[in-house]
């Protein structure tokens, strides 16, 4: 993607080689790293979305759901109005599961369920950061063991409910925060990346530019679609 003092400017090239699969219904796409889902006032190339509308020629796509900015993985895109409409209603019925990998800092041994709810924080610099507080709703993680390094651990990722930021928040609570994480646990970094971009000592901190958190499955009205997970993780 070719870098602008705003951002990434996605080119027709590069996202043809991101469609993982192309229909009359809908259109699957592995999205890479730092790639905004929604639309941006930078025009239409500058969102996952937008950009998918330019490449086929429409108006209209429906996103069932999305995946934050630095979060890498599958994501559709719905062509057909009713395919929308039903997949919406499936969405809203939790009958959607995606699967996660991610890298954590530290070694998880074995398989643990984070059952702890979550809650915004009430930070006054991000005010979506959230955190485990008893008054918070239900959430559910499953974390799998992958592989384990001295320093990581590449573990699968089952959300059992969808609650913002539920994986990272769950993943830095049990003491594992996930590599390339700029607001949790500690915000700090977060607070420094807004003010400066991503430094010399940011990344050397962070290891990668990004959350290293990719959605590798999606199973959506009965299909599943899959995306392998992206070389950037690869720092076990």
């Amino acid at each position: 993607m070719p870098q602008t003092e705003w951002g990434w400017q996605i080119t027709p090239e590069e996202l043809r080689s991101w469609i993982i699969e192309d229909r009359p219904d809908l259109i699957v796409v592995n999205k890479p790293g730092l790639v905004v889902c929604h639309p941006s006032k930078k025009g239409p190339w500058s969102s996952l979305i937008g950009a998918c509308r330019e490449l086929l020629g429409v108006d209209r796509l429906h996103m069932p759901f999305r995946l934050d900015r630095e979060t890498s993985g599958v994501v559709l895109m719905v062509k057909d109005p009713a395919v929308a409409s039903r997949i919406q209603k499936a969405v809203q019925e939790r009958l959607v599961q995606k699967e996660y990998l991610a890298v954590l800092h530290g070694r998880l041994e074995k398989a643990r369920l984070v059952d702890a709810p979550i809650g915004r924080e009430g930070n006054d610099v991000f005010a979506t950061r959230q955190w485990v507080r008893g008054d918070g709703q239900p959430a559910v993680t499953e974390f799998e063991p992958v592989s384990v390094s001295d320093r990581f651990t590449l573990v699968r990722v089952l959300p059992r409910t969808g609650r913002l930021h539920q994986i990272r928040v769950h993943a830095a609570w049990m003491g594992h925060p996930i590599v390339g994480d700029k607001l949790y646990p500690d915000p700090r970094w977060m607070a420094q990346f807004v003010r400066e971009g991503m430094n010399a000592e940011m990344r050397a901190a962070m290891l990668i530019d990004r959350q290293a958190l990719h959605c590798s499955h999606a199973t959506v009205d009965g299909e599943s679609f899959y995306a392998p997970m992206p070389s950037d993780m690869a720092i076990m």
